[in-house]
């Protein structure tokens, strides 16, 4: 089904590795759309309570594959970005929780891929950067839109402007990724955030991804009425009757995988 990447599922979680080694998992057009068929088949997959998205190789995705942009022309390179930005969006939008567990570089796309997961780990290997000022043209993928918003204009700035290339441990003080790790625990450590992500109500934990997501770019008034009614769905679930009734009984939920 798929030539670019890996596609698995164990214990509720789905793994989705990038897997071009050779071309350090560059994104061109047959890599976003496969990774955008994986993510459709997640969302709609009620096996699936978590997704863990990783590298093969060196790379997270260590960006854009430039050897095909080089020969596009502006018509060409605008529907690449449409692709690319319709991959974001919908990792971004469906109700799983997503977790980057970025191995290496995560430069240009692969950065934006990373900021579209709802959370990042990183290995102390990786790197991070938006580069694409020294190719001629701007991040294409969401960069100048995503990354202010997680580490602020200034530094987004700075960042975009430089073409800077950070490590692991500035991500994090800066707020672009959430953990850093030895390169050994990566997928450990990714994987016990889905396991403790899961443990809760599936139905519960997609409304909350979905209040977060929709109530940050509004005023705060818009965004508690949004909140309201994302609460109602969850509170008359059957998730809500069982989480609650367990924690009077004093016993541990078994909440339904829908």
């Amino acid at each position: 089904m798929f030539e670019n990447i890996r596609y698995e599922k164990k214990n509720n979680i789905a793994y989705v590795t990038i897997d071009r080694p050779k071309a350090m998992n560059a994104l061109n057009n047959d890599v976003l759309d496969e990774l955008f068929t994986a993510f459709y088949e997640i969302s709609k997959d009620d096996d699936v309570r978590a997704a863990i998205l990783t590298g093969e190789g060196k790379a997270f995705v260590a960006g854009a594959d430039i050897a095909a942009m080089h020969a596009m022309n502006a018509n060409e390179g605008r529907a690449m970005m449409i692709r690319g930005h319709n991959v974001m969006n919908l990792i971004e939008t469906i109700e799983k929780p997503v977790i980057a567990a970025v191995n290496g570089f995560a430069l240009g796309g692969g950065c934006e891929l990373a900021m579209a997961c709802d959370i990042r780990i990183a290995s102390e290997k990786a790197k991070f950067g938006q580069p694409e000022v020294g190719l001629g043209i701007i991040p294409g993928f969401g960069g100048t839109q995503r990354l202010p918003r997680l580490i602020g204009k200034g530094m987004a700035k700075k960042l975009i402007f430089t073409g800077e290339i950070i490590n692991g441990s500035t991500a994090k003080e800066i707020g672009l990724v959430e953990e850093v790790v030895p390169a050994e625990e990566l997928m450990d450590a990714a994987e016990k955030l889905a396991a403790n992500i899961i443990k809760n109500a599936p139905i519960a934990v997609g409304s909350a991804k979905t209040a977060i997501n929709v109530g940050y770019d509004l005023d705060m008034k818009t965004a508690s009425s949004f909140e309201i009614e994302t609460f109602t769905a969850p509170f008359s679930s059957e998730d809500k009757t069982e989480g609650m009734g367990a924690f009077l009984e004093k016993r541990e939920a078994k909440f339904k995988n829908k």
